[in-house]
Protein backbone atom coordinates (compact mmCIF):
# COMPACT_ATOMS: atom_id res chain seq x y z
CA UNK A 1 0.00 0.00 0.00
CA UNK A 2 1.13 3.72 -0.70
CA UNK A 3 -0.70 5.60 1.71
CA UNK A 4 -1.50 3.30 4.45
CA UNK A 5 -0.08 1.16 7.47
CA UNK A 6 -2.09 -2.30 7.56
CA UNK A 7 -1.93 -1.64 11.42
CA UNK A 8 -4.18 0.89 11.07
CA UNK A 9 -6.71 -1.48 10.08
CA UNK A 10 -6.52 -3.70 13.36
CA UNK A 11 -9.53 -4.63 15.19
CA UNK A 12 -10.28 -2.33 18.11
CA UNK A 13 -11.12 -5.10 20.29
CA UNK A 14 -9.15 -7.93 19.66
CA UNK A 15 -5.74 -6.74 17.60
CA UNK A 16 -6.79 -8.58 14.64
CA UNK A 17 -6.49 -7.69 10.85
CA UNK A 18 -8.40 -9.66 8.37
CA UNK A 19 -8.36 -7.14 5.78
CA UNK A 20 -8.72 -8.22 1.85
CA UNK A 21 -6.17 -7.45 -0.19
CA UNK A 22 -8.04 -6.30 -2.96
CA UNK A 23 -9.92 -4.10 -0.66
CA UNK A 24 -6.84 -2.04 0.36
CA UNK A 25 -5.76 -1.53 -3.34
CA UNK A 26 -9.13 -0.12 -4.05
CA UNK A 27 -8.76 2.41 -1.02
CA UNK A 28 -4.98 3.19 -2.09
CA UNK A 29 -6.11 4.23 -5.03
CA UNK A 30 -9.80 6.26 -3.37
CA UNK A 31 -6.76 8.27 -1.75
CA UNK A 32 -5.12 9.11 -5.03
CA UNK A 33 -7.87 10.22 -6.70
CA UNK A 34 -8.57 12.33 -3.64
CA UNK A 35 -5.46 14.10 -3.37
CA UNK A 36 -5.83 14.41 0.48
CA UNK A 37 -5.01 11.98 3.49
CA UNK A 38 -7.29 9.71 5.04
CA UNK A 39 -7.42 8.98 8.76
CA UNK A 40 -8.88 5.17 9.26
CA UNK A 41 -11.39 5.22 12.45
CA UNK A 42 -12.56 1.64 11.61
CA UNK A 43 -10.96 -1.61 9.34
CA UNK A 44 -10.89 -4.84 10.55
CA UNK A 45 -13.99 -5.48 13.23
CA UNK A 46 -13.88 -9.19 14.84
CA UNK A 47 -16.85 -10.85 15.21
CA UNK A 48 -16.65 -10.67 18.21
CA UNK A 49 -16.48 -7.20 18.35
CA UNK A 50 -18.80 -5.25 20.27
CA UNK A 51 -20.48 -3.44 17.06
CA UNK A 52 -20.27 -6.74 15.12
CA UNK A 53 -21.84 -9.35 17.58
CA UNK A 54 -25.17 -7.20 18.41
CA UNK A 55 -25.42 -7.85 14.41
CA UNK A 56 -27.54 -10.73 13.27
CA UNK A 57 -24.69 -11.51 11.14
CA UNK A 58 -21.20 -9.77 11.02
CA UNK A 59 -21.22 -7.39 8.34
CA UNK A 60 -18.78 -6.11 5.42
CA UNK A 61 -16.08 -5.01 8.38
CA UNK A 62 -15.56 -8.48 9.48
CA UNK A 63 -15.24 -9.62 6.29
CA UNK A 64 -12.20 -7.52 5.70
CA UNK A 65 -13.53 -5.36 2.99
CA UNK A 66 -14.77 -2.48 4.63
CA UNK A 67 -13.40 1.54 6.27
CA UNK A 68 -14.66 4.47 7.70
CA UNK A 69 -12.68 7.08 7.06
CA UNK A 70 -12.73 10.62 9.21
CA UNK A 71 -14.03 13.84 7.63
CA UNK A 72 -14.09 16.91 9.11
CA UNK A 73 -15.95 18.89 6.64
CA UNK A 74 -18.40 18.86 3.32
CA UNK A 75 -15.59 19.03 0.90
CA UNK A 76 -13.79 16.15 2.59
CA UNK A 77 -17.02 14.19 2.72
CA UNK A 78 -18.13 15.21 -0.70
CA UNK A 79 -14.77 13.99 -2.72
CA UNK A 80 -14.57 10.72 -0.57
CA UNK A 81 -17.99 9.50 -1.82
CA UNK A 82 -18.10 10.77 -5.19
CA UNK A 83 -14.75 8.90 -6.05
CA UNK A 84 -15.52 5.32 -4.10
CA UNK A 85 -18.97 5.64 -5.92
CA UNK A 86 -16.68 6.23 -9.53
CA UNK A 87 -13.97 3.73 -8.57
CA UNK A 88 -16.65 1.17 -8.08
CA UNK A 89 -16.76 0.94 -4.07
CA UNK A 90 -20.88 -1.09 -3.74
CA UNK A 91 -20.89 0.17 -0.37
CA UNK A 92 -20.99 3.76 0.26
CA UNK A 93 -22.52 5.31 4.07
CA UNK A 94 -22.75 9.21 4.64
CA UNK A 95 -22.26 10.19 8.07
CA UNK A 96 -20.93 13.76 10.03
CA UNK A 97 -17.75 13.04 10.73
CA UNK A 98 -16.66 9.98 8.27
CA UNK A 99 -17.50 7.94 5.39
CA UNK A 100 -18.16 4.58 5.01
CA UNK A 101 -17.12 2.15 1.82
CA UNK A 102 -16.86 -1.04 1.21
CA UNK A 103 -16.74 -4.28 -1.29
CA UNK A 104 -19.85 -6.02 -0.58
CA UNK A 105 -21.16 -8.72 -3.24
CA UNK A 106 -24.34 -7.11 -3.37
CA UNK A 107 -27.04 -4.85 -4.66
CA UNK A 108 -25.35 -1.39 -4.40
CA UNK A 109 -26.39 0.74 -1.64
CA UNK A 110 -25.30 4.14 -0.46
CA UNK A 111 -27.12 5.81 3.29
CA UNK A 112 -26.57 8.36 5.39
CA UNK A 113 -26.73 7.71 9.14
Amino acid sequence: MKFFEINEFDCSHTGENRMNEDFLSRLDNLRAHCGFPFIITSGYRDPTHPVEASKMDPGTHAQGIAADILVSNGIERRAIAKNAFLIGFNGIGIADDFVHVDTRQTTPVMWCY
